[in-house]
């Protein structure tokens, strides 16, 4: 049966990437505003664990404004499908109009030292229009990781679409991954990771929205190794087709204490900068899976 879900998913991907492209840009953003009213209404699993996330990012929020940010939410996250779909056939001045980033000569500066620079960031907005820009308007490459997908045919579409724009993808699973990316980094390149939900069960324990979750060890573990700059980013949409976004500034690597407990900081200090972005833009964020320690279901992992 999950051999039949798998590939019946990995042929409606194929039918998105596909079709969606050839779509007017109009009837493209019309159809995905459709698809996530549907969804939203039907009440299924990934939007009730959206509205439960969002009740921990704004704890105040009446019922009828948790509603109100998991619609957002949900529109949100297939703006960020349908332009992800459309992305390849994109021009480069296309893609400059639609992204405007603050703070960028954090990013440039790390670049000209020479010694390497990870962007971390969490699931706000769209960060593959984000990573287009910096490959087509910075005209900087970069490395970045994916997880494993089931079907592996779906994957193997991931892959192959972020290879298209200009990125080099590593799968999540495997010890390969962080040696690669410590050397692109050694070699003064630029890693992006996408950083706020461990897919590892073995990350570091944040405070978040005041209570405890886990992110991803990598980001401070590869600066701590290669000295690379690690910068926090966030994202966000507006309501005219512009991704806004902010690099903040580094993340130091703590003087002393054990690796440990230096990683424990840096991933804290990340931890911060995605609240702040997350609270400022929650109906942006695309977390539809579990993420704090309190309903984490031990015998599954994280969902």
């Amino acid at each position: 049966m999950s051999g039949a879900r798998d590939r019946l998913t990995d042929a409606l991907y194929g039918l998105g990437w596909g079709t969606v492209k050839k779509l007017p840009e109009p009837v493209a953003a019309g159809l995905g505003r459709r698809i996530a009213d549907t969804a939203w209404k039907r009440r299924g699993k990934g939007v009730l664990r959206l509205e439960a996330n969002l009740a921990r990012v704004v704890p105040d929020a009446t019922p009828a404004r948790l509603a109100e940010l998991s619609k957002a939410g949900m529109r949100s996250y297939m703006r960020y499908w349908m332009e992800s779909f459309r992305l390849p056939t994109w021009s480069a001045e296309r893609v400059e109009r639609a992204v405007d980033i603050k703070d960028v000569h954090y990013l440039k500066d790390g670049l000209e030292a020479g010694n390497g620079v990870i962007l971390a960031l969490p699931h706000l907005a769209n960060w593959d229009l984000a990573g287009v820009w910096v490959t087509r308007t910075l005209g900087v490459p970069f490395t970045t990781v994916a997880e494993r997908l089931k079907p592996e045919t779906l994957y193997d579409r991931f892959v192959a679409y972020r290879e298209s724009l200009g990125m080099e993808v590593l799968p999540h699973t495997g010890g390969a991954a962080f040696g690669r990316l410590a050397r692109r980094l050694r070699e003064g390149g630029l890693v992006c990771l996408v950083a706020d939900r461990d897919l590892s069960e073995s990350g570091v324990e944040v405070d978040f929205f005041g209570e405890t979750a886990r992110m991803p060890a990598g980001p401070a573990l590869l600066a701590q190794q290669t000295g690379a700059l690690l910068l926090p980013v966030t994202l966000w949409y507006e309501d005219a087709p512009v991704t806004r976004g902010r690099v903040y500034p580094p993340v130091d690597v703590p003087e002393s204490g054990t690796r440990a407990a230096k990683t424990s900081v840096m991933t804290q200090a990340l931890a911060d900068a995605y609240a702040e972005g997350i609270a400022d833009h929650p109906e942006d964020w695309h977390m539809l899976q579990r993420l704090w320690l309190a309903d984490l279901d031990p015998a599954k992992g994280p969902m």
